[in-house]
């Protein structure tokens, strides 16, 4: 009687001979915050965004209207803000932060620009 030599399976293939290893807490937890980050830094980067924007459309604004330059840098403070607020509430911490105060930059930056 001959010995036939075990079939080879492609490396893709599962073997049922050998199960995948049980997956560790740690790897799961690590996992986890890598994505908390990625959408965090999603989020914020696309609200920064739009509070640039209005700083920017702030500046276009016809010298007669002064007050809707006033009121888009107001505007993209408060989304800048939201976004560092947004950011803080991803991770878990306090929305009553410093932090917060960075969010303000554009609008201040944005004002000063049209009232100049």
């Amino acid at each position: 009687m001959t010995e036939e030599p075990p079939v080879r399976r492609a490396r893709h293939l599962m073997d049922p001979s050998r199960p995948r290893p049980a997956v560790r807490q740690e790897d799961v937890q690590r996992l986890e915050r890598v994505q908390r980050w990625v959408l965090s830094i999603l989020v914020v980067t696309t609200i920064l965004h739009l509070s640039a924007g209005l700083a920017i459309a702030a500046q276009y604004v016809d010298e007669d209207a002064l007050s809707a330059g006033i009121g888009l840098s107001v505007l993209s403070g408060a989304f800048g803000v939201i976004a560092v607020a947004a950011g803080l509430a991803m991770h878990k911490r306090g929305l009553a932060s410093p932090w917060l105060l960075l969010g303000v930059v554009p609008g201040i930056v944005s004002a000063y620009l049209v009232l100049r």
